[in-house]
């Protein structure tokens, strides 16, 4: 890019950057509002046993794919994987930026957020693998931090940052496997419970955090792909396609398989899939979210195009939060303890303050993200 293309690109950045503060403090401003008059009235739980709604859903979906994001930078760094190079800097901080979002959701979801800081550390809960998240995640932020920094030291190579990446990595993976382990090993929510849940967790932070990289990159740019590095493009049109691709069949193959399982199961609490099978939502997970980007991505006429490439990435995005809001909510809809008095499945629709929780994440992501693409030149490779 020549110095007038920089300064209208960087012009561009700052205009989003603005406008994801001007959302934020506006939705910003009407939560906390809503949640000093109303306390957690404002939220559509249920003391039946529904007791986590859509923000434990935005708060896992950002952390999930800020653990993918993470892992896909550590693995490129661990296995030499230099045509990666190009966008190693925008992952880890697009990891950073996304988990501020999911953090400030979670921490206006608590009664009292301020208290969470010092109480769940010191709670010496080690039973708990929520108490285990929480460590594991606060590691986990500061060798992201550590990593970034390393990024941003003009003439660092991939073997010096090898073994830092390593740490990462396995930070990265504990944070999705543990968060798997919280929902898998509640057998008293059968739609919860199994063994291969942090596995399925696993391969979702993967898809989300390269469905990312996709998205974001191209922001960064503008949505212009002529402003793009060499490198940049032919990663996007070589490598990343067919990885992306891979990613989404194999969570594809959890869904269905969970799916088929459930709906010919006939434990107590697995007739949610019959709940589930019966909604719209998820057939536009199966069939727009996935199905599409898929083709789009395997098709030679399209998987290197930018507009496809772009439609995909958000695609794919939308449905893994849609997978997250079904996998979370679908767990509670039986109640717990049941009498003659409960019905046999609860009913949940988030309310106003919750989708407002949900702006509040992408504003904020979005703030620190542009931030980031002004301040840190993140499409510089040292």
């Amino acid at each position: 890019m020549n110095i007038e293309q920089t300064r209208r690109l960087s012009e561009k950045q700052f205009a989003i950057m603005f406008a994801a503060l001007c959302g934020l403090l506006v939705v910003g401003g009407i939560v906390i509002h809503n949640l000093a008059v109303y306390g957690h009235a404002a939220f559509n739980l249920d003391n039946r046993g529904l007791f986590w709604g859509l923000p434990i859903i935005v708060y896992d979906y950002f952390l999930l794919t800020s653990t993918g994001l993470a892992m896909i930078a550590a693995l490129a760094i661990v296995f030499n994987a230099e045509e990666f190079r190009p966008v190693l800097k925008r992952a880890v901080w697009l990891a950073l930026a996304g988990l501020v979002g999911g953090v400030a959701v979670l921490m206006l979801e608590l009664g009292h957020p301020l208290r969470a800081l010092w109480a769940i550390p010191f709670s010496f809960a080690f039973s708990s693998p929520l108490y285990w998240k929480v460590m594991a995640v606060s590691f986990y932020v500061v060798s992201l931090l550590l990593l970034l920094w390393r990024l941003l030291t003009p003439g660092w190579t991939m073997p010096a940052l090898r073994t830092h990446a390593l740490i990462t990595l396995v930070l990265a993976f504990a944070v999705t496997a543990i968060a798997g382990v919280v929902y898998g090993s509640q057998s008293f929510r059968p739609f919860w419970a199994s063994g291969d849940i942090p596995v399925a967790f696993f391969f979702e932070s993967l898809l989300g955090g390269l469905a990312f990289i996709y998205f974001f990159s191209y922001l960064g740019y503008a949505f212009n792909p002529a402003l793009m590095p060499d490198n940049l493009r032919r990663l996007f049109d070589e490598r990343m396609p067919a990885l992306l691709s891979l990613a989404i069949f194999i969570h594809l193959l959890f869904v269905l398989a969970r799916l088929t399982s459930g709906l010919y199961g006939n434990l107590e609490g697995l007739q949610v899939w019959q709940h589930l099978a019966r909604s719209p939502l998820l057939y536009l997970e199966l069939f727009v979210g996935l199905l599409l980007p898929l083709v789009l991505l395997m098709l030679p006429a399209t998987r290197t195009r930018p507009w496809a490439q772009i439609l995909a990435s958000l695609l794919v995005m939308n449905a893994l939060l849609i997978a997250r809001f079904e996998y979370i909510i679908g767990g509670q809809l039986v109640p717990l303890f049941k009498g003659a008095w409960a019905p046999d499945l609860l009913h949940y629709a988030p309310s106003a303050t919750e989708w407002l929780l949900l702006l509040v994440a992408i504003f904020l992501s979005n703030a620190v993200n542009a931030f980031g693409e002004m301040r840190l030149h993140l499409g510089q490779e040292a």
